[in-house]
C-alpha cells in the first residue's frame, strides 16, 4: 500500500503529523510518504507569472502516485487550518484532477475535547469538487490530543487506535474497489 499521508499543520511536532504517522504504521504502508504544505499562499498573479511551484507540483504528483491518502486536519476556528485550505486550492490548479477516485480518509487530532469535529466536517465540503472516494467513517477525532500520544509520537489510547485501525481497514478495502 502506497500510502501518502497530509497534515493540516506546519509544526514539526503536530498531533496531526503524529496521527497521519499513525495511520501509516497501522495500515503497514510501503511506503508511506507525508505530503509538505509549505508552500506560497495562492495568487493568480504568482501562478500566471510563475506557474504552478515545484513543491505544489511535487504534492499534486505524490497525490497521484499513492494508492490512497490520508488527511489529518486540526481544527482552527471551527474549520480548517489556512495551510490545508491552501494546498487544497494550489493543487486544484495542476493540469489534471490528481484526486479524481482517490480513495481519501480524513482525521483530526485536536486541543479541544470535541476532536476536530468541525473541521472534518469542514474538509468534506472541501473535497467534494475533487470527486474523490471519501471514506464516511469510522470517524477518528482525537480529542485533548496532547494526553494520548507518547513522548516517541504513537498513539497509545485504545479507543482511538481501535478507531484508528479500523478506518485504515476501510481504506484498504476501498482501495481493492478500485
Amino acid at each position: 500500500m502506497h500510502l501518502l499521508g497530509i497534515s493540516g499543520s506546519l509544526r514539526k511536532a503536530s498531533l496531526n503529523r503524529k496521527l497521519i504517522h499513525e495511520a501509516g504504521r497501522i495500515a503497514n504502508a510501503d511506503p508511506f510518504i507525508e505530503g509538505d504544505l509549505n508552500f506560497p499562499l495562492y495568487s493568480g498573479d504568482l501562478e500566471k507569472d510563475e506557474g504552478i511551484p515545484a513543491q505544489v507540483q511535487l504534492l499534486a504528483d505524490q497525490i497521484a502516485a499513492a494508492d490512497a491518502v490520508v488527511i489529518s486536519t486540526p481544527e482552527y476556528n471551527k474549520g480548517i487550518s489556512g495551510v490545508l485550505k491552501n494546498a487544497l486550492d494550489w493543487v486544484s490548479r495542476t493540469e489534471d484532477n490528481v484526486w479524481a477516485d482517490k480513495p481519501v480518509a480524513i482525521m483530526s487530532a485536536t486541543a479541544g475535547r470535541a476532536g476536530g469535529e468541525r473541521a472534518q466536517f469542514d474538509l468534506r465540503l472541501k473535497m467534494v469538487p475533487f470527486r474523490t472516494r471519501l471514506l464516511q467513517g469510522p470517524e477518528v477525532l482525537v480529542g485533548n490530543a496532547s494526553d494520548h500520544f507518547d513522548e516517541d509520537g504513537r498513539l497509545v489510547t485504545e479507543s482511538y487506535l481501535k478507531f484508528l485501525d479500523q478506518l485504515m481497514s476501510a481504506l484498504k478495502d476501498e482501495m481493492k474497489r478500485a
